[in-house]
């Protein structure tokens, strides 16, 4: 900015120069050494104001061209020691918010990002059911199959069918868990009658195996969102289920403190890999030993939905073998 076009200057060179002018000329019939005091003190403020005025629209200027890369997507911010002063209180503040605008960026790459790669993986999870679907049909419809083979076909679609569905469903469950969309209705939930109700979906294919589910959680409650952790609690003993033989047994103990309720639930299966252990909860992972019916999604939405509940969990092979699952409910925020 040049400071002949500031009309701040020229109102200041206006109200200065002109009474000093008059000073002089007055000053000038009493005496001449007065006269060149004066000019030279008026001349000397004068400069000193249009240099120490340009200095700090330098540094407002500076302000601006660092805001204007921010905003045309230049991440380098260059941080300088500041004085005292109104002036350096106002480009701290700057500085502060460009440092702020610069983090709601990544902030906001990292999510598109994340959205991206969940859109590619759910399209990834959702096509091969889809395609099964696809191909079924196709034969069903053809002149030449046998009522028998139809028969067949249709179960395995309304299977698939069932599965993509089920997939549907955890999906949005877990794109609004994202989202921060939803209000975890907390009321007190007697611990046993929740593990009770979580493996009623689980009751047949475990007496088809012959597997016994033991509860050790008598008198103990805690605060919860029943729906979400029905949900959360179904998809662990769900993971226990597909991982213990026959004849197995899936046990769940459960001790209340004062600072938490924990919830340890184990089986006598194989144990979880030590290549999958750190990545067990992360969505769409599939271990080793997971079955081909596995999607990745269930023990990924029973982290979230116990992280919502101010909860931890932790997946580990036990002493005896099998996998163990320690799920915590802290009674104040951590």
């Amino acid at each position: 900015m040049k400071l002949s076009n500031n009309p701040e200057i020229r109102k200041f060179l206006l109200v200065t120069v002109i009474p000093s002018l008059l000073l002089l000329l007055i000053s000038a019939f009493f005496s001449y050494v007065t006269a060149v005091c004066i000019f030279v003190l008026s001349t000397f403020l004068i400069i000193s104001f249009l240099v120490f005025t340009k200095k700090r629209y330098d540094r407002i200027n500076d302000l601006g061209e660092s805001i204007d890369k921010i905003l045309h997507g230049n991440d380098t911010i260059n941080i300088k020691a500041f004085g005292e002063g109104e002036l350096s209180i106002l480009e701290s503040d700057v500085q502060k918010m460009l440092v702020r605008l610069r983090d709601q960026k990544d902030i906001l790459e990292k999510e598109r990002s994340f959205l991206a790669d969940s859109i590619a993986d759910i399209s990834h999870q959702l096509r091969t059911p889809l395609t099964s679907i696809n191909i079924i049909l196709s034969i069903i419809e053809a002149p030449d199959v046998s009522e028998e083979r139809r028969e067949e076909l249709l179960r395995e679609l309304s299977s698939l069918i069932s599965k993509t569905e089920y997939l549907v469903l955890v999906l949005l469950k877990i794109s609004k868990l994202d989202a921060g969309t939803v209000q975890f209705e907390k009321k007190e939930t007697d611990l046993r009658a929740l593990i009770q109700r979580s493996a009623e979906p689980l009751l047949i294919p475990m007496d088809i195996k012959n597997q016994r589910l033991s509860i050790y959680a008598d008198n103990i409650s805690f605060e919860c969102d029943l729906s979400w952790c029905l949900e959360a609690f179904g998809n662990i003993l769900k993971n226990c289920m597909e991982h213990t033989p026959e004849n197995g047994e899936i046990t769940v103990r459960a001790e209340d403190t004062p600072i938490f309720t924990e919830i340890v639930i184990s089986d006598t299966g194989s144990g979880i890999d030590e290549e999958d252990l750190p990545h067990i909860f992360d969505r769409f992972y599939k271990g080793k030993n997971a079955s081909k019916e596995s999607f990745g999604v269930g023990l990924n939405l029973a982290k979230m939905i116990i992280a919502g509940h101010n909860g931890t969990i932790k997946a580990e092979n036990a002493q005896s073998g099998g996998a163990k699952f320690t799920v915590r409910f802290y009674k104040q925020v951590v």
